[in-house]
């Protein structure tokens, strides 16, 4: 394990993960909704969002997939020393981190079942952009209607076409955060 693996964790770990909790919750509850966060400093290429999410959300007991570009050995040794968190394949994970083209295909991760939806994968999106325009979303916790800059429409129609069952998402870029849950339907702009 480098060195660097032991740096960029909460400097207060209760405050900060229980703030981060908060964040992410509205997210979740706000479809659409932007929140900001920070506290964490993890290696390249993940951003201060997904350490943050990461640091709150995982644990010895959640497994993770890492894809693309997150999946490298500086990232590996960040996670392990502070989360303890497992990596697994695919259809294992609880977590899923990448870019969108990483991520891909959805078919590939666990949607829960009919008696237990809860058991799917919620996927941690690093993307470029996240701005509030873009696909306008629609459903429970969106007041009218919400948008949301995804990089695109289908896979998230077709998630939400699966209700009980489905994929939640977490958007990442930068120190922001925005969430997708399987309960929104998603439309173009």
């Amino acid at each position: 394990m480098q060195a660097q693996a032991l740096d960029g964790g909460f400097a207060d770990a209760p405050v900060a993960a229980a703030r981060a909790f908060r964040a992410v919750m509205r997210a979740m509850a706000r479809p659409g909704s932007i929140e900001q966060v920070a506290g964490a400093r993890p290696p390249a290429p993940l951003s201060v969002a997904t350490g943050v999410l990461l640091l709150t959300l995982c644990d010895p007991e959640t497994p993770l997939y890492l894809a693309g570009d997150c999946d490298g050995v500086a990232v590996r040794d960040w996670i392990s020393f502070h989360t303890g968190a497992p990596f697994v394949g695919r259809a294992q994970a609880a977590f899923a981190l990448g870019g969108w083209e990483a991520l891909a295909p959805l078919a590939d991760y666990r949607v829960g079942t009919a008696d237990y939806p809860d058991r799917s994968t919620t996927l941690i999106v690093e993307t470029d952009l996240l701005e509030a325009r873009g696909a306008r979303l629609t459903g429970p916790g969106v007041a009218g209607q919400a948008a949301l800059s995804l990089p695109e429409v289908a896979a998230f129609r077709a998630n939400a076409a699966r209700f009980p069952m489905g994929l939640d998402f977490v958007f990442a870029c930068g120190n922001r955060l925005a969430a997708l849950p399987r309960t929104t339907r998603v439309e173009v702009e």
